[in-house]
């Protein structure tokens, strides 16, 4: 049965904090779900944290689904790499498969934007997961979009004076969103500084160590794509500036079993934009998929 938006079950209780580490000794902060199997694991974008997922992951526990979201190294609570260890996109990879294993044999991706990028080369390397769910993240992506996000990301290396401060800048660089972040809604995402003002959860030092080299993990990706054999689907923004119909298509190229579904009124921010709409499509993705089991074994509800 799919829980939809208008159908809320009782609601779950908060996920359970675990500490994870990754192959090279680095601790990984995450909140784990418990459910039925497979689990889903909830792999973030670039400069968000675990807490992107909350909504999602009491939905999906509400409909008794296990899952695992965590703050991908550098980021959130997660540890930060020492000043001697640059960032390299094969350590973001290594780390899904270390947190995929923590959810069991066979887990289902979720990744949104980088989380959805190294998960697929995670599961070129390793075929880490039964089917995957990409959010508004393709092979190739629109460089006017990378720029603007990256614009905000840089803007303020000052920080912020004050919560009501960052949610103002905030508020300016999502204007299609209704309502203004709350200090209890940002206090995942900015750490008090030395000075007394507030930065960025994140490392700073991703931003000239990491970024930099994303262009050149395009045909690894691509390549990624051709040799994928596992149900999935993509979800993304009818108002992204970083995915369009062009990007998809030549997704629709490389993998032509995937299926796509645009959400019309959300950015590349799709599960922030549009949460119901979204948790409601993956739901449906993971009724369908269990549908050909169940049928499997005589069970026609």
């Amino acid at each position: 049965m799919v829980i939809l938006a208008q159908e809320r079950a009782v609601p779950a209780p908060p996920p359970l904090p675990l500490q994870l580490q990754a192959d090279d000794g680095l601790r990984l902060a995450a909140a784990r779900m418990p459910g039925r199997g497979p689990g889903l694991l909830l792999a973030h974008g670039f400069g968000q944290t675990r807490q992107a997922w909350s909504a999602t992951q009491q939905r999906l526990a509400e409909a008794g689904h296990a899952s695992l979201a965590w703050d991908v190294r550098g980021h959130g609570q997660s540890g930060r790499n020492p000043a001697h260890q640059p960032y390299a996109g094969e350590q973001f990879v290594s780390d899904v498969g270390t947190v995929a294993r923590a959810l069991g044999p066979a887990p289902i991706l979720v990744g949104a934007s980088m989380g959805g990028l190294t998960g697929l080369m995670a599961q070129a390397r390793d075929r880490v997961f039964s089917a995957l769910v990409l959010v508004d993240i393709t092979p190739r992506w629109e460089a006017a979009g990378v720029e603007r996000i990256l614009g905000f990301m840089t803007a303020h290396p000052d920080g912020f004076e004050s919560f009501e401060h960052a949610a103002a800048e905030i508020a300016a660089y999502l204007p299609h969103r209704r309502e203004r972040k709350t200090p209890g809604q940002l206090a995942h995402l900015l750490q008090p500084r030395d000075d007394g003002r507030l930065g960025w959860h994140w490392d700073p030092r991703l931003l000239s160590e990491f970024i930099p080299g994303t262009e050149a993990l395009q045909a690894p990706i691509e390549q990624a794509c051709r040799e994928l054999d596992v149900p999935v689907l993509l979800v993304s923004g009818g108002r992204s500036d970083l995915v369009t119909d062009h990007t998809v298509g030549h997704f629709l190229e490389l993998a032509p079993h995937a299926r796509h579904v645009q959400l019309p009124h959300a950015t590349h921010m799709v599960a922030g934009d549009d949460n119901d709409a979204f948790t409601d499509t993956l739901l449906q993705f993971l009724c369908d998929l269990a549908a050909p089991h169940a049928a499997a074994h005589g069970d026609t509800r």
